[in-house]
């Protein structure tokens, strides 16, 4: 296991090229976000993606998120509604996941099996940097054990998960208030985990939605 410390306003695109290096080899890294730290593969590499489940002992029929640079990528990975678009163009990049129906291009073992996919774009330069350079999704789930506190820096990541990945970027202190999951497949759609985007922010921009 190795650290990197980056700084996360400004990250050295040669430090950020090693990390996309060590994706593209199926490896495991932990990094920072506007939220959480993520615990992140390549989303489109079964293999890796699967060991996120095993490092997290989370059960394989619940969902991961992914991490995207934008409206564009997002594009091609899931079915994107009208009400989704705008929601993407107000809060992204930001604090808001977005379940949608997901295209052949996810692998079934990201979704668990289901329909629908998990995505956002973190607001911070170090993740996006490095989606941007790989051109594909990350895993963005939470780097923890399930069930586990969200480490909320490296120390904390040290001590949970430091033997069982590959690479620990150290970007300081991030939040540890989590982003808000909305579902778009429901209709109306369902705000199934509050966070930092707001019941309504969101509604002035897409009307009437449920709460969990």
């Amino acid at each position: 296991m190795n650290i990197v410390v980056i700084d996360s306003a400004h990250p050295s695109l040669r430090e950020i090229s090693k990390i996309v290096e060590t994706l593209k080899r199926g490896k495991v890294i932990i990094y920072p976000t506007d939220t959480v730290y993520g615990l992140g593969v390549n989303a489109l590499d079964s293999e890796a993606v699967y060991k996120i489940f095993r490092i997290k002992k989370r059960p394989l029929n619940q969902p991961l998120p992914i991490a995207v640079s934008g409206l564009k990528m997002a594009q091609s990975l899931v079915n994107i509604t009208e009400k989704a678009k705008r929601l993407i163009e107000a809060f992204w990049p930001g604090a808001l996941t977005i379940i949608l129906e997901k295209t052949s291009i996810i692998p079934e073992i990201v979704t668990g099996g289901k329909i629908g996919v998990g995505l956002r774009a973190p607001n911070h330069p170090v993740p996006l940097t490095i989606v941007k350079m790989l051109n594909v999704p990350i895993i963005a789930t939470s780097a923890n054990i399930h069930g586990e506190i969200n480490p909320v820096n490296a120390n904390e990541i040290s001590d949970q998960l430091g033997k069982i990945v590959d690479l620990i970027i150290d970007g300081g202190m991030v939040s540890g208030t989590p982003s808000t999951i909305i579902n778009m497949l429901k209709e109306p759609p369902i705000i199934i985990r509050k966070g930092i985007i707001t019941e309504e922010m969101i509604r002035k921009r897409i009307g009437e939605i449920d709460v969990i």
